[in-house]
């Protein structure tokens, strides 16, 4: 059984091997020459005026947070869809049970006003 994950593992390590050799190369063949030009601020051009650690509204993070709801949604519908044939009326009634749960926490939060921005 353990046999069978051993492709992932391979690829796993290979992968950690590739991103570490390559940060361990460009680390050690790139020039060390920091000034004030280089570790000044450049997102915008000129110095931060606020502190980055800002509040923000908490129906930003409801919106990120349906949009991950509503995306895990789509990740759980696509193999439902593959193999609905094979799991016959069952997992119809079941996947039906999962959308209606899902609908209703739309609803509650359409009705308490989490997806209006003003």
């Amino acid at each position: 059984m353990l046999e069978n994950y051993f492709p992932v593992l391979l690829f796993i390590v290979v992968g950690l091997a590739v991103g570490v050799i390559a940060m361990s190369v460009g680390y050690f063949l790139a020039p060390q020459r920091p000034d004030s030009q280089k570790l000044s601020p450049y997102e915008c051009g000129f110095e931060a005026f606020e502190d980055a650690r800002m509040k923000f509204d908490v129906r930003y993070y409801l919106v990120a947070i349906l949009f991950i709801l509503f995306d895990l949604e789509i990740a759980f519908l696509f193999p439902w869809a593959i193999v609905l044939d094979e799991i016959g009326l069952f997992g119809y009634v079941a996947m039906l049970f999962f959308l209606g749960i899902l609908v209703v926490g739309f609803i509650y939060e359409w009705m308490k006003g989490a997806l209006e921005w003003e």
